[in-house]
């Protein structure tokens, strides 16, 4: 890459998970968007097919109008080769196919255990984090083989056990976690001072926060916009909200949608605890004892959030797909739509067009002090260029130490058990989840049916 006229030029972005048919299309979008950055964008997936259409969608994209900046876009049949002179890589991967996840999420629930995402914590987290981890490890060695010094973006879920994996594989890495669920607190924030002070138009970058926890199971311990503290104000808010939740703007039909919630289940620990958990419902839920909020669909209702069945992401699957072929054939219209995310602003900060500071997921290097160095947290990071500096958050708060310390013991021992390939150690870890709140003789049932289904994905374990 080379600086022309106060403009970054032939940026080269890997894209590994290339046939992404949503995370992929966002990143087109706000590429094209970008004024001062342009360049090339090598899509690498094991579904080639599905990378070639994404060529052609991404060159579609520099048609668009409103376009600012020019994307040429290419596929590459192997990881290596995708991989070549990349100053950036993006890892955006599906760990298996949806019938592995479809064990992952619904295979405990012949136990009574139920979860609501099961991509991160609980025995479906802990399963697709050992298919995800030999994933991981292997593109990792590619990195460190061929493009060393890139930056790595890792959106690929479990969060934080994919960017360990990264750091433990090549120490070396540049490598950061991101996720957007604490944006999603902060435009609730601004929802309640709007509520509570009628003050309007307030914009989620305006809520300064103190980020600490883990992915998805993130807490703010300082929030304030402009010169407000903004905790006697959400006290408030929850106070006269928790019981019936907070639906304020959404469709009256919001509860079909299986990514929406009522925010009880956040109102409900900040009452518990005094601490904002900045994730939604659906996640928090998850790392939580499993008789407080997912002891039955029932429960789970009353609460205001769903479960995302399989067979719905499977039905979704089926919708992207058409909407891949009408995009390629030109029958549905390119439209350009910024996604929110942090991920192209970022890329700018490395490449020192501008400075930010948002929250991201990297390696304990004291930021939270009494969690385990070496430990994947989430909290603010600083971004110049070339440069990711964590900043000291603080101490998790005892209030909620405890629960953030188990989970982190639990990340760490599956990630240990699967560098290992040892199952008897990953169920050490999957036994001791919160939501695992069965006889021992039945977590070892469930365990093992659930490594039975995703067998193929496994093979390397003892």
């Amino acid at each position: 890459m080379n600086f022309i006229n106060g403009k970054c030029e032939n940026v080269k972005i890997s894209y590994i998970g290339g046939g992404s048919r949503g995370w992929a299309w966002g990143l087109m979008s706000d590429l094209v968007s970008c004024h001062d950055m342009n360049g090339h964008v090598t899509l690498y997936d094991i579904d080639m097919v599905a990378a070639e259409n994404n060529v052609i969608i991404g060159n579609k994209f520099n048609e668009v109008e409103g376009a600012k900046s020019h994307w040429d876009y290419s596929a590459a049949p192997t990881l290596r080769e995708g991989l070549k002179d990349a100053d950036f890589v993006v890892i955006s991967i599906l760990p298996g196919t949806f019938d592995e996840m479809a064990s992952d999420v619904h295979t405990p629930e012949k136990y009574g255990i139920y979860q609501s995402v099961g991509d991160t914590v609980g025995p479906g987290g802990i399963i697709r984090a050992l298919r995800t981890i030999p994933m991981m490890q292997e593109i990792a060695l590619a990195i460190k083989d061929v493009c060393p010094n890139a930056w790595v973006i890792n959106y690929t879920n479990p969060m934080t056990i994919c960017v360990k994996t990264l750091y433990k594989t090549f120490p070396e890495i540049k490598a950061f976690g991101c996720c957007h669920e604490v944006f999603g607190t902060q435009r609730f924030i601004a929802k309640a001072i709007e509520d509570v002070c009628g003050i309007e138009n307030v914009t989620r970058d305006e809520i300064k926060v103190n980020v600490v926890g883990v992915n998805h199971f993130t807490w703010l311990t300082k929030m304030q916009y402009k010169n407000i503290d903004l905790y006697p104000l959400m006290t408030e808010f929850a106070k006269n909200n928790a019981k019936s939740g907070y639906t304020k703007g959404k469709d009256t039909n919001w509860m079909n949608n299986s990514f929406d919630a009522s925010e009880k289940v956040k109102l409900d620990l900040f009452l518990r605890y005094g601490v904002m958990a900045a994730a939604g419902d659906r996640h928090l839920a998850e790392f939580c004892p499993g008789n407080w909020y997912l002891s039955s669909p029932e429960n789970v209702k009353n609460w205001g959030f769903g479960l995302t069945s399989v067979d719905w992401r499977k039905g979704d699957l089926q919708a992207r797909l058409e909407k891949s072929r009408k995009r390629v054939t030109g029958e549905e219209k390119l439209t350009i739509l910024p996604t929110g995310e942090d991920g192209v602003n970022q890329m700018r900060s490395l490449v020192g067009l501008c400075n930010m500071t948002t929250n991201v997921n990297l390696p304990n290097r004291g930021q939270i002090p009494n969690l385990p160095l070496g430990a994947v947290v989430e909290t603010n990071a600083h971004f110049c260029a070339d440069s990711v500096t964590p900043c000291q958050a603080g101490n998790i708060p005892t209030s909620i130490y405890p629960l953030i310390s188990r989970i982190v013991g639990e990340q760490e021992t599956v990630v240990k058990a699967a560098f290992a390939r040892n199952l008897d150690m990953a169920f050490a870890a999957f036994a001791c989840d919160p939501l695992v709140n069965i006889p021992l003789d039945k977590a070892r049932a469930l365990f093992d049916e659930m490594v039975e289904n995703t067998k193929e994905y496994l093979k390397e374990y003892k």
